[in-house]
């Protein structure tokens, strides 16, 4: 494979990565609104979500891979898996590698979810909130495109994009899967007998 090949494919990987893992965020943030309509159930984001994720994670390994194996930025192994052990962008190399391992963590853990329980779950994928905007700032700092117009572009759409989604998140509060169906009961239970 030559030079200009894997800096291509890592760039390109890096980029696609940015968009698919904000769609992931994005989903993710619907689903835990219960956000639905009758066009768009449920089950659908949820869905859309976890196979987004897992194919995040094959672009995100395309990235580390061939960033690692090009002969120009001479990374190595570790560099990829070891935070801060690259002596090439050392910081921003380092964000991407514990951005990418908190993603990891994410994964993994939603793969055996059954076997973790809901509650172990969800305390990692809280991870997901810390694993974006790491890897996002990665981005921003390394690459030979960091500067470029359409890669700042791209990068004010996704972090906007996940910008909005939060605060609507949060300002939506607490959302209680049961609270139309006890609302129903309440009803019915309260509703005065007919003679």
């Amino acid at each position: 494979m030559n030079d200009t090949l894997l800096w291509y494919t890592t760039r390109g990987a890096g980029a696609v990565s940015l968009v698919l893992l904000t769609a992931v965020v994005l989903l993710g943030l619907m689903t835990s609104l219960r956000f639905e309509t009758e066009s768009w159930p449920r089950f659908l984001a949820a869905g859309l979500h976890r196979n987004l994720a897992l194919m995040s994670v094959i672009f995100v390994v395309l990235h580390v891979v061939t960033a690692v194996v090009d002969p120009y930025a001479h990374l190595g192994w570790a560099s990829a898996v070891i935070p801060f052990a690259s002596s090439y962008r050392t910081f921003w190399l380092g964000l991407g590698a514990i951005g990418a391992e908190l993603m990891l963590a994410v994964i993994a853990t939603s793969l055996v979810r059954r076997f973790l329980g809901h509650g172990t779950w969800r305390a990692v994928h809280w991870l997901a909130y810390v694993s974006w905007p790491v890897a996002f700032v990665h981005g921003l700092g390394t690459g030979t495109d960091a500067g470029s117009d359409w890669l700042l572009a791209l990068d004010v759409l996704s972090g906007g994009a996940v910008v909005v989604a939060v605060v609507g998140r949060l300002w939506a509060g607490p959302t209680d899967p049961l609270a139309r169906a006890r609302a129903l009961f309440r009803a019915e239970t309260e509703r005065p007998a007919q003679p």
